[in-house]
């Protein structure tokens, strides 16, 4: 099997805001790797038994959890979405997007320098 056919599609799309599956954090998707591009160093720190596999859609969130706001790489396998509807507080949430007619977050076309 090649490495090519085993890359999935991204179930989530620039925009789309998500939960953790487990942690209680949630964050809007900015970017998507299809399949994992960290360092191994980041992987091996995440338990052995709760590491998910590298060969799936990986998300960078800028997130938000009770007290604090920061960004994230999360595994497809941990997310699911975030129908609640609530505003994210993350201050680059308002930067890198703007609120559509319909309520969903796009991205703001910066200027070309």
């Amino acid at each position: 099997m090649t490495v090519e056919s085993k890359i999935r599609f991204a179930k989530y799309g620039i925009g789309q805001v998500v939960r953790h599956r487990v942690y209680p954090f949630r964050g809007v998707v900015f970017d998507v790797d299809p399949m994992f591009c960290n360092t191994e160093e980041w992987w091996e720190a995440i338990p052995e038994d709760v590491r998910p596999s590298k060969d799936q859609p990986f998300y960078h969130l800028y997130a938000e959890n009770a007290e604090n706001e920061y960004v994230a790489y999360v595994s497809e396998q941990n997310l699911v979405p975030d129908d609640t509807g609530m505003p994210l507080r993350h201050p680059q949430v308002e930067e890198t997007f703007f609120e559509a007619d319909d309520g969903s977050l796009r991205v703001r076309h910066q200027p070309v320098n």
